[in-house]
């Protein structure tokens, strides 16, 4: 299995596990987003606050190649949108999914089936307001190092 989707799945099976979360977002993750049409244009169908997987950049760990173990060092983003009124109004329910969110992968011990987590940990949370003037967004990245089967040398 790929090893930012093998990731990817088990950071989703974490998020979901979390009753906190859930309690929010109910079970509104997406890696891609429900879409509908809008004036010949794609927007979110999807009612407000849920999450959504973002990016994924993969780099080698070459930090020692002599241990015949192949290794990645992937970074991915976690995206909280948060719109309507309430907390949801200002920044407060993006906040606290964003916090959830953190809480639930930092330093957790997934559970991969084809690769070894080595580590999670969270590097990074800033809420922004988008450029609409209305949805607040949530970023937080993770970087894990994951290590693939030993290699015969």
């Amino acid at each position: 299995m790929e090893p930012t989707y093998e990731l990817q799945l088990a950071a989703l099976n974490a998020l979901r596990a979390s009753t906190a979360l859930t309690a929010m977002v109910g079970a509104k993750i997406y890696d891609r987003v429900p879409e509908k049409q809008v004036n010949g244009q794609l927007v979110p169908d999807v009612v407000s606050p849920y999450i959504s997987f973002g990016p994924v950049t993969s780099l080698p760990d070459e930090a020692d190649d002599s241990d015949c173990i192949d290794s990645e060092e992937i970074t991915f983003q976690i995206d909280v949108w948060s719109w309507g009124s309430g907390l949801a109004y200002g920044s407060v329910q993006c906040r606290q999914i964003s916090g959830l969110v953190k809480k639930a992968l930092h330093k957790a011990d997934l559970q991969l089936t084809t690769h070894a987590l080595v580590s999670i940990r969270h590097v990074l949370t800033r809420i922004l307001r988008d450029s609409d003037g209305i949805t607040n967004h949530g970023v937080i990245q993770f970087t894990a190092l994951v290590e693939s089967n030993r290699t015969s040398t």
